[in-house]
C-alpha cells in the first residue's frame, strides 16, 4: 500500500485547495471541475457564508423551490452549455437533447441500454452510480473519513431506521455523485430489498471542499435507508444521503426481489451521496480502490462496473 506521507499521495489526494480523482477508465488524475465552486468556498469558507447557509439555505424550503426552478421549462437554456461545459457523452443519452422539457429533466436522464453494462461475474459486487468512490475495508469504531477528521460509523450513519448492529466493524463503500454524473442509482447485488426509511437531515453539500469543514455531514444530511438481503454479499445497509438543493430522493423499485443493475431509484437535481454498509468479512474490496482510498484519493467509476468480491 502506497505511503500516507509520500510525495505522490500528497499530490493525487484532494486538497482544501483542489479537488483531484482518479479516473479508473483510463487511470489518470484529474483536477474537478466543481459546478459552484466559489459558492461552495463563501459557504464553508467564510463566516457569512456559515450563518447565510444556516439561516436560508439548509431549509426543506429552499430545496423545494431550488426543484421546482430547475423544473420550469426557463431552464432547458442551462441544458447545453451545461453538457458542454463538463463534456457530457450525448451519444449515451437515451433521448436527444431537445426532448428535455427543463434541466431537472436532463438531470434525471436515464441512459440508452447497453452502456452501464453489468460485470459479468455474478460474485463482483456492482457501483450502484457513477460517481467517485472511496472505500472503507473496515469500519473500526471512530473510524475517519480521509479527507479530515470526521467519523463514518454505522450507528450514526443507519441512527437506528435498521438495526446497525450487523454492520459494526464492516466495511463501507461511498459513492459521490457530482451535479454532471448519471443521477440514477441501482442494485448492487442480487437479492430481496426491504421498505426505503427517511432519517430527517440537513442539506449540507457533499463536495470534498464541504467536507473539509464539516466532515460528519453524511451523518448530519437527510438521507434514505433500505436493506438488502443477498445471498452473495448477506445484509448490505443502503443509503442514499441528500446534498445542497437535492429537491427529493426518488424511489422506483418496489420492495421484495432485486436484480443487480436494476434501478432502484433517482436524486432530483443537486449532488448526492451513496453509501453502501456490509457485515464485517462479506466484502473484499479491488486492491486499486483500497489503495487510493487509504490516500484519501477518490476514484471515478461507472454504474454496474465491479468494485470487489465475495470475501
Amino acid at each position: 500500500m502506497t505511503d500516507l506521507h509520500s510525495p505522490e499521495a500528497t499530490a493525487a489526494a484532494s486538497t482544501h485547495r483542489q479537488v483531484r480523482y482518479r479516473d479508473r477508465q483510463t487511470g489518470d488524475i484529474v483536477a474537478e471541475r466543481v459546478p459552484g465552486e466559489s459558492l461552495l468556498r463563501w459557504l464553508y469558507g467564510t463566516t457569512a457564508g456559515s450563518l447565510f447557509f444556516r439561516a436560508a439555505l439548509n431549509r426543506p424550503l429552499c430545496s423545494r423551490l431550488c426543484g421546482w426552478w430547475q423544473q420550469s421549462s426557463w431552464t432547458r437554456r442551462q441544458i447545453r452549455p451545461f453538457t458542454e461545459r463538463y463534456r457530457i457523452n450525448l451519444e449515451e443519452l437515451e433521448h436527444p437533447l431537445d426532448e428535455y422539457t427543463s434541466f431537472n429533466d436532463f438531470f434525471i436522464r436515464r441512459l440508452k441500454p447497453d452502456t452501464r453494462p453489468c460485470d459479468p461475474d455474478p460474485e463482483r459486487l456492482l457501483s450502484p452510480a457513477d460517481g467517485k468512490v472511496l472505500v472503507y475495508p473496515q469500519l473500526e469504531p471512530g473510524a475517519k473519513l480521509p479527507v479530515k477528521s470526521g467519523t463514518l460509523t454505522a450507528d450514526a450513519l443507519l441512527a437506528w431506521a435498521i438495526d446497525p448492529i450487523s454492520y459494526r466493524n464492516g466495511a463501507a463503500l461511498v459513492v459521490r455523485l457530482a451535479p454532471y454524473d448519471y443521477h440514477r442509482f441501482h442494485f448492487p447485488a442480487d437479492g430481496q430489498a426491504g421498505e426505503t426509511r427517511m432519517i430527517e437531515g440537513d442539506f449540507h453539500s457533499v463536495n470534498p471542499l464541504a467536507l473539509a469543514r464539516e466532515p460528519n455531514i453524511f451523518c448530519y444530511n437527510r438521507r434514505n435507508v433500505c436493506e438488502l438481503q443477498t445471498s452473495t454479499f448477506g445484509k448490505i445497509a443502503y443509503i442514499e444521503v441528500g446534498a445542497l438543493n437535492v429537491a427529493s430522493i426518488v424511489q422506483t423499485y418496489a420492495p421484495g426481489p432485486c436484480e443487480r443493475g436494476v434501478e432502484k431509484g433517482f436524486f432530483q437535481f443537486g449532488g448526492s451521496t451513496i453509501v453502501l454498509l456490509f457485515e464485517p468479512g462479506a466484502i473484499t474490496f479491488d486492491d486499486d480502490l483500497v489503495n487510493d482510498s487509504a490516500n484519501g484519493l477518490e476514484v471515478h467509476v461507472r454504474t454496474a462496473s465491479g468494485l470487489g468480491r465475495r470475501a
